[in-house]
């Protein structure tokens, strides 16, 4: 039988208890008493050890119940209980560990709690600082990636850019972000689905893992998408936690417990690619800050993700300075050359003092 512990809690009977775990097809390593005062008499007789860890076991089953333990304090087991590589079963649910997929590489995922929250800019930045002494490839996954692993030796132009949106493709996938602004070879690939934990039911991130790895590099970054984890078992993560998202709510304690740097509230500033000239208008899929630009903004769109709202927002100008998301390219690139404006590509940079040292430490294997 399965090596079980249980989580139990002083609102039921201690015999009530004793009994359902003589019922229950499990081999009892211990029980976990998680709270609750109300039904017990002293030292109760559970028929197994009462214990304070998972060690020994291989699943962990919840007979405890509201109130003592209710969604919220729930989701903090099943988040322990994953994170111990367990998994947490109760009456009619049943959470699992992540499927990770072995890499023989040193490597490092930047995770997030959910879309926009500022991941994709910490991969970037990562990348860029890596590659100053080591040999760096990125692996990106995306909900709008290619049927196939592609490789992206070199940052695409705008050119190629709208090309591959005339063509039907999304032009404005991660993969393509992070060759623009990181300057490291970048395998694009896709998903569909996540989990509450950060699945995903299909994705082709192993197949681009193993191109990645073909190539040898010092250190592969795995760049996650929306709240869904790589499917790869990484050396390190990095949790990028969004404002509002920080907390604990669902199975973000699971993400914070399998990081090694977590990200809090995340502060990104506009980084134009290229001189801005002329009147400009600035394209994101965020922040509305464009203070620190030393340019004549006339307008500022947060609608890159909401392509009715933006196209009212296609202001005249000489200059549109966008982020490579949504519809950066399909709309507005498309929009600008069908009227001579400009474009420059945006990135962000991360400011977090102090972050750059941590993320350092990170490597697992000194180049």
């Amino acid at each position: 039988m399965t090596r079980a512990v249980a989580l139990i809690d002083g609102e039921h009977y201690a015999p009530v208890v004793r009994d359902a775990l003589r019922a229950l097809p499990y081999d009892w390593v211990g029980a976990i008493l998680v709270g609750g005062t109300e039904k017990l008499r002293g030292d109760g007789d559970y028929g197994v050890p009462l214990v304070t860890g998972f060690d020994g076991a291989e699943v962990v089953v919840d007979l405890s119940d509201e109130p003592v333990l209710g969604p919220a304090e729930r989701m903090r087991w099943a988040s322990r209980a994953l994170a111990a590589g367990l998994p947490y079963v109760g009456a009619d649910f049943r959470f699992d560990p992540p499927p990770l997929e072995p890499f023989e590489l040193p490597s490092i995922a930047v995770i997030g709690t959910g879309k926009r929250v500022g991941k994709t800019a910490v991969t970037a930045h990562l990348a860029r600082l890596l590659a100053r002494d080591r040999s760096v490839v990125v692996v990106a996954m995306g909900r709008g990636g290619p049927p196939e692993p592609e490789v992206v030796e070199s940052p695409p132009t705008l050119e190629e850019l709208v090309e591959r949106s005339r063509s039907g493709q999304h032009a404005a996938s991660d993969h393509l972000e992070l060759a623009t602004l990181a300057g490291v070879p970048t395998i694009g690939c896709r998903r569909a689905g996540g989990g509450l934990a950060g699945a995903v039911f299909v994705s082709n991130v192993a197949a681009g893992a193993a191109l990645a790895a073909r190539r040898q590099p010092d250190v592969v970054l795995f760049d996650g998408s929306g709240a869904a984890i790589p499917p790869v078992d990484v050396d390190r993560r990095v949790l990028v936690a969004g404002r509002g998202r920080s907390g604990d709510e669902y199975l973000n304690t699971y993400r914070r417990l399998i990081s090694d740097v977590v990200i809090e509230d995340l502060e990104l500033r506009l980084r134009p690619a290229a001189p801005l000239e002329g009147r400009v208008a600035v394209f994101t899929a965020g922040g509305r800050d464009v203070s620190h630009l030393d340019a004549d903004v006339v307008h500022v769109s947060a609608n890159l993700a909401n392509r009715e709202a933006l196209r009212a927002d296609l202001v005249d100008a000489d200059t549109y300075l966008v982020e490579l998301k949504a519809a950066a390219i399909d709309v507005v690139a498309e929009h600008a050359l069908a009227h001579g404006i400009r474009v420059v590509l945006a990135g962000n940079d991360v400011v977090a003092p102090g972050l750059d040292e941590q993320l350092l430490a990170l490597m697992p294997v000194a180049v």
